[in-house]
């Protein structure tokens, strides 16, 4: 079933990505969810992360086809004169929703700002980079230069501690979308295109610094201690259940504090130890300060219950709280129907009789945009075939014919595919007004 038109402001708008990996295609990715036409240049036979970890036991990549759902795949050699034609005039190609670009390239003279907007002036043109000059950066080396593997961790100390989330990537993603829905509101106004350059670099340390961490480190002049579970600056650490599982407790607000006190009787506790140690535990910064010994106070009162127990008592007290799950536990959750942001979609098998895999594609667990329109959840769009969306492209922009194709695919400029041909979508297209 189509989502409402209110899940699909973008409709009409078509942007082309020529980017890999994580930042782009979320960019792309969290476009195309809010209904733009999202035309995705790959390579022929795909690019270095066509087939990245983690992966299917078939070796089709849930990664690529999950952060590219909802977009069509062209398969183009870029090596040669007539794709890097193909591809520039898709760029360029002209309309009011047309003429946006999202890329990651480097190096690539015939792909450079002042090449596109010689050719469409009004372009809109967003570049991920890892550095602002250009040299090459991923958010696991960003994300060490900014100071966080340091402060991450346990209490002893030792080796600096990778997070696995690439937030730095998921950031500058969804910062993309927004130059990219920024330029077209300015472009409307003024006429003008626009060129927007962002660093994954510049994203991790702008992060930092919001958060006022740089600031701290600066007047202290030393790093932050690790604290392994707790959180800095207030009271937050887990907590083990009699049975083994394990949950995370929040105090930020006074009100918050109050309810932990109160569920778990021990506000009386709490009072003898402020007046001993002259302490105002309703302040964050006290909380902190003495967060060994609130845990300590507390930690009876979860070992005694199981963690089912623990769980009706703390929500019907209103405490802020979470449980440690593994991710099989999410996935058994959404198989309840627990968590309607997430969906299955259909991974295109590329060989699927050779794999024995049935025709329709492989089954993943992907998830829609968390953007709810009037209370509702949008599709999440369908998994992408590698260059399955070359001729109908073709023909939709550059009106090129059935033999025009052919000839290309023969001479390995664009992927042989199976998808419509040039004359269904020219058809296709004049049905739904596109040019």
């Amino acid at each position: 079933m189509r989502p409402p038109a209110a899940a699909r402001p973008l409709d009409g708008l078509r942007v082309i990505e020529c980017a890999s990996f994580v930042a782009g295609p979320t960019g792309g990715m969290t476009l195309a969810q809010l209904g733009a036409d999202v035309v995705r240049i790959d390579p022929v036979g795909g690019g270095s992360d066509y087939r990245r970890w983690p992966v299917a036991p078939t070796g089709e990549s849930y990664y690529w086809h999950s952060l590219n759902k909802g977009k069509r795949s062209i398969a183009v050699d870029m090596r040669s004169t007539e794709g890097r034609e193909l591809i520039t005039a898709l760029i360029a190609a002209p309309g009011d929703d047309r003429g946006i670009l999202i890329d990651n390239v480097v190096g690539r003279r015939w792909m450079a700002n002042d090449v596109l907007t010689a050719r469409r002036p009004d372009l809109i043109h967003v570049r991920v980079q890892g550095y602002p000059d250009g040299k090459p950066a991923v958010d696991y080396t960003v994300n060490a230069e900014v100071g966080l593997p340091g402060i991450t961790g346990t209490e002893e100390g030792g080796a600096p501690v990778n997070h696995v989330l690439p937030a730095w990537d998921l950031v500058t993603g969804l910062s993309v979308s927004t130059a990219v829905l920024a330029a077209l509101h300015a472009r409307g106004r003024t006429g003008r295109g626009a060129y927007i350059e962002m660093a994954l670099s510049d994203v991790a340390l702008a992060g930092v610094a919001n958060m006022g961490w740089l600031s701290e480190a600066a007047a202290s002049g030393h790093e932050r201690p690790r604290h392994g579970n707790h959180v800095y600056g207030s009271f937050g650490v887990d907590f083990a259940c009699r049975d083994g599982q394990r949950v995370m407790v929040v105090a930020l607000t006074e009100g918050q504090w109050a309810a932990l006190c109160s569920v778990t009787g021990t506000g009386p506790v709490f009072a003898a130890l402020e007046t001993a140690l002259d302490a105002d535990l309703t302040q964050e910064d006290a909380r902190y300060r003495l967060r060994e010994t609130i845990a300590a106070v507390l930690r009876p009162w979860f070992a005694g219950r199981d963690s089912k127990q623990v769980a009706d008592e703390l929500d019907a007290a209103r405490v802020l709280w979470g449980r440690y799950r593994g991710m099989t536990d999410v996935v058994a959750a959404h198989a309840r129907g627990v968590h309607p942001v997430l969906a299955h979609v259909l991974v295109p098998a590329d060989d699927a009789p050779r794999r024995e895999v049935p025709s329709q594609g492989l089954p993943a667990i992907t998830a829609r945009s968390p953007l709810r329109w009037d209370g509702a959840y949008g599709a999440p769009g369908e998994a992408p075939r590698l260059g399955a969306d070359t001729a109908a492209v073709l023909a939709e922009a550059l009106g090129l014919s059935d033999a025009e194709i052919g000839r290309l695919a023969g001479a390995g400029v664009i992927a042989a595919t199976d998808g419509p041909s040039a004359t269904a979508a020219q058809s296709a297209a004049a049905g739904r007004g596109t040019p």
